[in-house]
């Protein structure tokens, strides 16, 4: 193995000093023979974290922003700075299992056209059960709606071990996964304009609308807390949920109809009227924030549909990955609850 790093560990971080050192407790507990470096991305963090980090841990790289950049942001500053063959984007919240490291590399080294690789992330409070962002992998409807092995909507499965196959999936969740760096640079990186949530998905779908193939490799584990930085059912993570996905569904999808809109439309409608009718008025605000900031940013979504057709190739991406029947509808209205009950 020659001195050039093989693998960069970038972990984008705002705040918590405690779960980001057990994150690094737990890379360097197992001394994966692997070489590696870690670049924490300070994202402007005010708690004292960084100073304590730098004092506790030995042969890490620091950088720094002056600006929080979101996961997006923080994640391409990091890779601006890295010497690795390999990225791995990871959470803070985060802790590796046993040979976490190197299942993933050797999975992503197995095929030229193999751009990233997910490990399983399981719940880490619940090791019994999958972890809301990513489980077993990725896939996304025809109407921009992402789902998992493992989790499709909030439905959380137990890991009965049910999903240990290694398989192509859509996207890959930004939790953790390892992508090769030249791809990574070949795509642009993360949209810095989606700020956080979805970036990851955004990144996949450009991967594989260039012919790449994205992987799940279960024998890795991550276990992830989950909601560190934006709490789940936040009025700030329902909002950027909602307008990123709206985003990668208008400026991504080169397979548009009005039609198509008008069902997507609708299914926003409906998830405003559902947290009204169950008094989320927060949430109720934070879909109809969403779609209007959509309404009011038509400019931004007609040039980033523009400059997407230059970086996506015609490659059709298999309906196995796209499903094209509504995940909505599979899961309310036909109670598909369980990734195994979809067709």
């Amino acid at each position: 193995m020659n001195s050039e790093k093989l693998l960069s560990i970038i972990i984008p971080h705002l705040k918590g000093k405690d779960i980001l050192s057990e994150c690094l407790k737990s890379i360097f507990k197992y001394k994966p023979p692997i070489n590696y470096e870690i670049i924490i991305v300070n994202n402007n963090s005010q708690d004292g974290s960084i100073p304590y980090i730098k004092e506790k841990f030995e042969n890490i790289s620091i950088i720094n922003s002056n600006v929080n950049k979101g996961y997006a942001g923080g994640c391409n500053l990091g890779a601006q700075h890295a010497k690795g063959n390999y990225l791995l984007f990871l959470n803070n919240d985060t802790t590796m299992s046993e040979y976490c490291l190197e299942y993933l590399i050797s999975k992503i080294q197995e095929d030229d056209k193999i751009a990233s690789v997910q490990p399983k992330i399981k719940n880490y409070f619940n090791t019994n059960m999958f972890d809301y962002a990513g489980a077993s992998g990725g896939y996304i409807d025809y109407l921009g709606y992402p789902f998992s092995r493992g989790r499709i909507f909030n439905t959380i499965e137990k890991d009965l071990h049910q999903y240990d196959d290694e398989k192509k999936i859509f996207w890959a969740s930004g939790t953790a996964f390892i992508t090769k760096s030249k791809i990574f640079h070949q795509i642009d990186g993360f949209d810095e304009s989606l700020f956080a949530h979805m970036e990851e998905i955004d990144y996949h779908w450009k991967c594989l609308s260039n012919g790449y193939k994205i992987y799940i490799q279960p024998k890795s584990v991550i276990y992830h807390k989950g909601g560190q930085t934006l709490k789940y059912g936040s009025h700030q993570k329902t909002y950027l949920n909602h307008r990123n996905s709206i985003i990668l569904f208008l400026t991504n999808n080169k397979n548009l109809s009005w039609f198509i809109i008008l069902k997507r439309i609708l299914l926003e409608d409906m998830a405003f009227l559902y947290y009204l009718l169950t008094g989320k008025l927060k949430l109720a605000l934070a879909v109809m924030k969403a779609n209007l900031w959509c309404v009011f940013n038509i400019n931004y979504l007609l040039r980033r549909r523009r400059k997407n057709a230059n970086i996506m190739s015609d490659y059709k991406i298999s309906d196995k990955l796209m499903v094209p029947y509504s995940i909505v509808k599979a899961y309310f209205y036909n109670q598909k609850k369980k990734f195994d009950q979809l067709n």
